[in-house]
């Protein structure tokens, strides 16, 4: 719907006063069956629960609130705050060991891993707050640095864990993400055991857990 001007409003409001009805809300619901014409000749109808909204403000505030308001937060993000695509990007930081990467491989890691969600912050949008706020200037600053993994020589000398969040699937009379959870050799590259649990717990990782050692023996560290 287009913007509504303030002397379109004005003269819903202005109807009201001659409306037919026994109450303002009698009155209002007849005003709301009204074609109104703007100054471009535009023709509106408004619902009575919108009038209503009007008449409400400007019986409490006058009619400075009849004109659109800056919002406070212009100019800034309104889903998503810089510092928790901050946080995000550390938290995926380690898996690029090595590997080029840019904006949308970052994007890309934080969305598999369940740190951000595409409903909550879009890629390109993800892209442009990087790039203005210079999130990934640690990265560039950091190139000249040689950064190494763990690197054992030999299998079972040390077992790398990790989770992550994995599809939807039905749980009792819903729905429930369930989590990863795996062990993958830091030597070999073998993945000794990953299993799918609807909670991410105790519990869970010990079962997981149970299971590599049966398959793999015990490792000299974790």
């Amino acid at each position: 719907m287009k913007r509504v001007t303030p002397y379109l409003k004005m003269r819903v409001l202005g109807a009201i006063e001659f409306a037919p009805g026994r109450c303002i809300v009698e009155r209002i619901k007849h005003v709301s069956g009204i074609v109104f014409t703007d100054e471009n000749k535009q023709r509106f109808q408004f619902t009575w629960r919108t009038i209503q909204s009007w008449y409400s403000r400007y019986k409490k505030d006058g009619i400075t609130s009849m004109h659109p308001r800056t919002r406070s937060d212009k100019g800034l993000p309104r889903k998503v705050q810089p510092e928790l695509l901050a946080e995000a990007i550390d938290q995926v930081r380690p898996q690029f060991h090595g590997v080029p990467r840019n904006a949308t491989s970052v994007y890309r890691a934080c969305i598999e891993r369940g740190i951000l969600s595409p409903d909550r912050v879009a890629q390109t949008t993800f892209r442009r707050l990087v790039k203005q706020y210079e999130l990934r200037k640690h990265d560039t600053q950091s190139t000249d640095k040689r950064r190494l993994a763990f690197a054992k020589a030999h299998a079972n000398e040390m077992w790398q864990a990790d989770t992550m969040f994995g599809p939807y699937v039905g749980a009792g009379n819903g729905r429930a993400q369930t989590k990863l959870i795996a062990f993958i050799d830091d030597a070999s590259r073998v993945c000794c055991h990953g299993q799918f649990f609807i909670a991410e717990n105790t519990d869970t990782l010990i079962a997981a857990l149970r299971s590599a050692l049966y398959k793999r023996g015990v490792p000299v560290s974790l």
